[in-house]
């Protein structure tokens, strides 16, 4: 059975979404930089061991990521899946897990990299916005997409309105990705991902499926 470690830094609703997804995979921990995550106390409650690395006690990034690396390597997974994980890896960090390092970014990515990502949707006037579930590179919040999840963006929208409705997407896309991960049947060739249900259709917002 494949073995992953979940990265967090807050709340932790992807990773309690892995977690209730009945994957056949063991999570064989949950990391957060953050002593107070609020996830580290869900993950405890359903048995799966938990550690804090946080980075405020190192001097460096490179040094909070060695001695990151090192909680990880100890538990020998196959796949690291970044999962609200509020801090940036170096790129020796990254190159270490190259291939096995997944996150999800709550936007159609390339658009809208880091954060604020729905805030700077509803100033842009995005017709659509949504989610990436990507491999993890050394440029922020790139990498070769595994899936997106699209969602409309409502005139009526606050951000909050619009986070919530991508969140609900988040918690759809994630686990499906780490499913195909887990069952081989994903491939990368010239820097994209193939594998996966295919596409059904056109989506559109607003919606153009009657206009002729």
């Amino acid at each position: 059975m494949k073995r992953i470690v979940i990265l967090i830094s807050g709340r932790g609703s992807n990773m309690l979404s892995i977690l209730e997804a009945g994957l056949p995979l063991e999570v064989s921990a949950v990391i957060s930089n953050r002593r107070d995550s609020e996830g580290l106390h869900l993950a405890r409650e359903r048995g799966i061991e938990t550690c804090t690395v946080e980075h405020a006690n190192y001097p460096s990034r490179e040094a909070f990521d060695d001695a990151l690396a090192e909680k990880i390597d100890a538990l020998s997974p196959d796949y690291v899946v970044l999962a609200g994980f509020m801090r940036i890896l170096g790129n020796a960090f990254v190159a270490r897990y190259s291939g096995r390092l997944i996150n999800i970014h709550p936007s159609l990515l390339p658009a809208f990299p880091g954060t604020n990502t729905h805030k700077r949707a509803l100033e842009e006037g995005v017709k659509i916005h949504g989610c990436t579930v990507h491999f993890v590179t050394d440029q922020l919040d790139h990498g070769a997409i595994i899936v997106q999840a699209a969602v409309p963006v409502l005139d009526s929208d606050t951000e909050d309105d619009l986070a919530a409705r991508v969140l609900a997407q988040e918690h759809r896309i994630y686990p499906a990705a780490i499913r195909w991960l887990l069952e081989g049947r994903l491939r990368m060739a010239g820097g994209r991902v193939f594998g996966g249900p295919p596409g059904r259709g056109i989506l559109a917002s607003p919606d153009i499926a009657d206009e002729r």
